[in-house]
């Protein structure tokens, strides 16, 4: 289980202070998959940053099964269990995607193990497993064998930050259903994925929304998305929503 308690995150800003996460505390809980979903500029992905270990906090304190991580590293915190995917995936010229599922495994797999992690995430394995991750992998391509490191890994927490950036629809159709697998075989391990993609919304366990860098809510799918709906429909109306059928299609 990952646990922030009274996490803040300050950044230089012209000579002043500007506070991105302010006093969030929260825990994502065990075999669940949880959303994180907010407006944009909210600081959704800097909450992932500071879960994976790029960024620390500038006040609180971060515990992983029961063990305080403040003050480690990304890579002391990829060694306890826990895989950060990035918005826009690292591109490796000179490196195979078959060399880069065994560093994720820490271990020499067989091409026939790494071929069945592609395999998982929707890749033909013949024909990426001696390929370069270099340019020329689109971006959903990318993506995926991005995520087939994650599972190769065997992480305990898996972050995902805004999966869908840069990606074309087809790609982001075959990624939905790659994470609903990974919810599904969800075990001893937790899925954390930074969205505002209702079709990832649609197959969370939890939901947290984070505006203005701090819990504006957190539940169920089926308490938190309605309140999404609503909020949605009222900020496009600009007004108070009401429901359809009151006279003006839900405005």
């Amino acid at each position: 289980m990952l646990e922030l308690k009274n996490i803040s995150f300050l950044v230089d800003d012209a000579g002043k202070d500007k506070e991105i996460i302010r006093d969030v505390s929260l825990t994502i809980p065990d075999r669940k998959l949880v959303v994180v979903t907010g407006p944009n500029g909210g600081g959704k992905s800097t909450l992932a940053r500071l879960i994976a270990g790029i960024e620390k906090p500038t006040a609180g304190r971060i515990f992983f099964n029961g063990e305080d991580i403040t003050e480690l590293g990304i890579t002391e915190r990829a060694q306890k269990g826990i895989a950060y995917a990035f918005q826009q995936p690292v591109r490796f010229k000179g490196i195979r995607v078959l060399d880069l599922i065994r560093i994720a495994a820490g271990k020499t797999l067989s091409v026939s193990d790494a071929c069945q992690y592609l395999s998982s995430v929707g890749l033909c394995a013949r024909d990426y497993v001696d390929r370069e991750v270099n340019a020329s992998l689109s971006g959903g391509e990318l993506k995926r064998i991005e995520i087939a490191t994650v599972l190769a890994r065997k992480a305990v927490l898996s972050v995902f930050d805004e999966p869908e950036a840069g990606i074309d629809l087809w790609s982001f159709r075959n990624l939905t259903e790659v994470f609903q697998r990974m919810r599904e075989d969800i075990r001893d391990s937790s899925i954390l994925i930074i969205s505002h993609q209702e079709r990832i919304l649609n197959i969370a366990d939890e939901i947290i929304v984070i505006k203005g860098g701090t819990v504006e809510k957190r539940g169920s799918r089926e308490e938190v998305y309605p309140h999404l709906m609503r909020t949605e429909v009222a900020e496009l109306c600009e007004g108070p929503y009401q429901p359809v059928g009151k006279g003006n299609a839900g405005c």
